[in-house]
């Protein structure tokens, strides 16, 4: 007889809370249930509620590893609808911290890949190599979390000229480390053992689920938005987008430790050809309209539709798609027919933001009605269960 194994939503394999109902035979996952709705934060809602410069520094805290990307999307919807372009020089700062967040988050998700495999020696590597990207956040912004480098009409600061040197050097030892970390995950035995074959998303069930990111990428799709679509400065840099077929997390590991080498190249090429000038455009009034920002994070595609009324100072609708949104329900078939040993490592290898991805939404299933509760009536439900624990 199948039993349930569920994980979540609080269980040590996640860092975030959600929950997975492994249908198990013996040790073998014949199937899987994924539920989220553990994280909502209220944060389009609130974006709804707070000025236009306000909502950058909002958006910084939907993810604390993505907290450039996301500001950076949305403040590029909004110069969409304002018919604003950003000086050179801020498109070329943008895709610097972009490419430099971009290896943070990387070696980050390596370290816990290796922790989840009790490879605790790989999770201290990686992070002793991501210190030196975090130490140029510190003197670069100030912070070595949420940056608040973007504004609408360009970026907040400048880079100096010390800053342009310790970013060449550290993009110079940066990329032994990485080579270094590269050829780690194809010498090592263990590592390859518990990643090669496992977890496998064929091309057919990437392109079906349509997943985004080094997902994607991992099963063969040459998907990458600073490419199909460039933004900041990245129609002037020249990068490849690095693929593998396999499908497997071995694919998606690889795919990010090569996505690092060619961050390191982009953030070489921005910095030569940096130009001068001013690194903000002034805004003083948004119009009616509607508009969408994309970039591509380090999980994937991430969006920002802001749609304006040409009378407030707030938008009327701010609705976030991050790319964890369109990747977990690729999960499924990643796990079927995997071990229930190889189902947190096979999560995790999606790279989930679960607090990007939740949402709420009340499903009357006899009724077959779908709604999305206001923010009173979430303070009455969540009023009415306390009084109910007391």
């Amino acid at each position: 007889m199948p039993a349930v194994i569920p994980i979540g939503p609080y269980h040590p394999a996640l860092k975030e809370p959600e929950l997975f109902k492994l249908v198990v035979e013996g040790e073998e996952i014949v199937d899987a249930e994924i539920r989220i709705g553990y994280n909502h934060r209220s944060i389009e809602y609130t974006a709804e509620r707070l000025t236009f410069e306000q909502i950058t520094f909002l958006v910084e805290r939907i993810c604390g590893i993505c907290s450039n990307i996301h500001p950076l999307c949305y403040v590029q919807a909004v110069e969409s609808i304002a018919d604003v372009e950003p000086p050179e020089r801020a498109l070329y700062i943008r895709t610097i911290i972009e490419e430099l967040e971009r290896i943070h988050s990387h070696l980050l998700w390596l370290g816990v890949g290796g922790h989840i495999l009790g490879f605790d020696t790989l999770l201290m590597w990686s992070w002793k190599y991501r210190e030196f990207v975090l130490d140029i956040f510190e003197s670069v912004c100030g912070n070595r979390q949420h940056y608040a480098m973007m504004r609408i009409g360009g970026v907040r600061r400048d880079l100096k000229p010390e800053d342009v040197q310790k970013i060449k050097k550290t993009m110079d030892d940066m990329e032994g480390m990485i080579k270094k970390l590269i050829d780690f995950a194809y010498e090592n035995r263990v590592l390859r053992r518990r990643l090669e074959g496992v977890g496998v998303l064929t091309k057919e069930d990437a392109k079906a689920y349509c997943v985004t990111g080094p997902t994607a990428r991992g099963s063969g799709l040459k998907i990458d938005v600073r490419q199909d679509s460039p933004h900041a400065a990245y129609d002037r840099v020249d990068f490849e987008v690095p693929v593998r077929t396999e499908g497997d997390v071995m694919a998606k590991t690889v795919v990010r430790l090569l996505e690092c080498l060619e961050s390191v190249s982009i953030i070489r090429q921005a910095l030569d050809a940096l130009p001068g000038g001013d690194i903000y455009t002034p805004v003083r009034y948004i119009p009616a309209g509607e508009g969408v920002g994309r970039a591509e994070a380090p999980r994937g595609e991430d969006i920002h539709y802001v749609r304006t009324d040409g009378f407030s100072d707030k938008p009327i609708r701010h609705k976030i798609r991050a790319p964890t949104y369109v990747n977990i329900a690729s999960l499924k078939p990643q796990l079927i027919g995997n071990t229930v040993a190889d189902a947190p490592i096979i999560i995790a290898s999606i790279d989930p933001c679960l607090s990007c991805t939740d949402r709420i939404t009340i499903v009357d299933a006899k009724g077959d009605e779908r709604k999305t509760l206001s923010w009173d009536e979430l303070v009455y439900l969540s009023r009415k269960k306390t009084r109910g624990l007391s």
